[in-house]
């Protein structure tokens, strides 16, 4: 019998040593390295037994190929009937891959998986649920108000082992674990949720998919730092880790592709979290935009884009004397170093004294956008809400400020334009350099050029 293994691994960033180290060498992290145990045969067995019991069944096999045998055409798909899910998956879901799905605990993440596979009834689903009973998941789907699906297989089972047993009976489409880091396998002594738990059966369950071709879906839990519980090696394991983000005292929910071997990863989904379930929504725009901003000083509307999606979002900003010797400076749902840049530019580059001021930054609804195009919002805001002049009503801007106070160009700004027309803006402020690949005449909203700050915010305050 071959003799089990030890090494360390590092539950930041999934570095591997042989001993234990203080510091992590390849993150830098302090006390992260935790010991596992490598067994030579930890759930190979059963995965293997599980993976071919259902590959007879289906028709399934592997054999070496070569490329001229290989076509060349997208993978086949299958249809998650969730134009949101599909979009962020890549167009679907691959059979035999296994993607990781994580989320703050409340964030909706059983949820959005149950009202998903409710909703295949043409497609057999094992779904495994460690944390709840069955009478819990019986009530949220009353609770989703949608039809039983027959084809769902409930099984609340932690031990890997009798989840391949009972596989095997079932053969299933699609298997859904929720959450691995509840699962445990008995060749491992150690409790579940464990370094060396969740590596070997998320393992186990890679071997099973890959064998079989049948696709798993993974729940996972999110640390205090924002990131997926257990070692980091969980995520470079898995072929898409999908992130379900959101503030819980929101309606909104986003779903992001952090990683994706199928497929893009800068696409986005939205949902709205309703009583009875999630609500896919296909026009975000209108329901970031308040209607109440009209007269009111400090907001500012960018058209934003989020993967391929433009939508518009509402900057809002408060500039206030500061109360205490140093002034505060507070971003939600915006880079904070980015924030301090801009201020610095409106300080350096137009002439306002911000110093003694405090600055807070809001985007409305709950979002935390990335894009880059949001400078030229938030500069406006500042200034608006430290001047006490509100922007006229039909205005929206896009660009990407500099530190010399330029206004750089953007990407995708025909998208950009053709949102804030669409939501009835009539003007726009966008990069100088932006106009030369747009053709004026396509669009009834006017759009305003600039170069540098001063001219954008000329525009908008006179």
């Amino acid at each position: 019998m071959a003799k089990d293994k030890t090494a360390y691994v590092c539950d930041y960033c999934g570095q591997e040593s042989a001993k234990w180290i203080g510091k992590c060498p390849n993150c830098g992290q302090w006390n992260t390295f935790k010991e596992i145990k490598i067994s030579s045969d930890t759930g190979t067995h059963a995965a293997r037994s599980a993976a071919t019991s259902v590959r007879t069944a289906s028709g399934h096999g592997n054999r070496p190929l070569s490329l001229r045998e290989i076509s060349a055409k997208n993978e086949p798909r299958i249809d998650m009937h969730d134009n949101e899910l599909n979009r962020v998956l890549g167009g679907g879901l691959v059979p035999g891959s296994i993607v990781l799905l994580g989320g703050e605990p409340g964030i909706g993440k059983s949820t959005l998986t149950l009202q998903t596979i409710l909703n295949m009834p043409e497609r057999t689903i094992l779904y495994v649920s460690g944390e709840e009973s069955a009478h819990q998941l019986k009530m949220r789907a009353e609770r989703i108000k949608q039809n039983d699906n027959d084809n769902i297989r409930i099984l609340c089972e932690t031990s890997l082992d009798n989840i391949f047993t009972h596989i095997k009976d079932v053969k299933p489409d699609i298997i859904i674990i929720d959450s691995i880091q509840t699962i445990s396998t008995e060749s491992v002594e150690t409790s579940p949720g464990s370094v060396t738990q969740v590596r070997e059966c998320a393992s186990a369950l890679l071997r099973f998919a890959k064998t079989s071709g049948i696709p798993v879906i993974l729940i996972g839990h999110i640390n205090k730092e924002g990131t997926i519980a257990g070692p980091k090696i969980l995520e470079h394991i898995v072929d898409t880790v999908i992130q379900f983000e959101g503030d819980q005292h929101y309606m909104y929910r986003i779903l992001r592709s952090m990683k994706n071997r199928f497929g893009s990863t800068s696409e986005l989904g939205i949902y709205e979290m309703q009583q009875s379930g999630l609500r896919q929504v296909s026009n975000p725009s209108e329901l970031l935009l308040s209607q109440e901003h009209e007269g009111l000083s400090g907001i500012a509307i960018s058209s934003a884009v989020e993967g391929v999606r433009p939508f518009l979002v509402e900057t809002q900003a408060l500039v206030s004397s500061a109360a205490y010797g140093t002034p505060q400076r507070s971003a939600t749902g915006f880079d904070q170093r980015r924030l301090n840049m801009l201020l610095a530019v409106l300080e350096k580059r137009v002439g306002f004294k911000l110093i003694q001021k405090d600055v807070f930054i809001n985007i409305a609804g709950g979002l935390r956008v990335t894009d880059l195009a949001m400078d030229l919002s938030v500069i406006a805001a500042v200034l608006s809400s430290n001047v006490d002049t509100a922007i006229e009503a039909g205005w929206c801007m896009a660009g990407e400020v500099g530190l010399s106070g330029e206004v750089r160009p953007v990407n995708r700004i025909e998208q950009r334009v053709a949102e804030a027309e669409k939501l009835g803006f009539t003007h726009m402020i966008i990069p100088k350099y932006n106009l030369q690949s747009l053709n004026r005449k396509k669009y009834n909203i006017e759009l305003i050029p600039v170069r540098k700050v001063e001219e954008a915010l000329r525009a908008l305050f006179g």
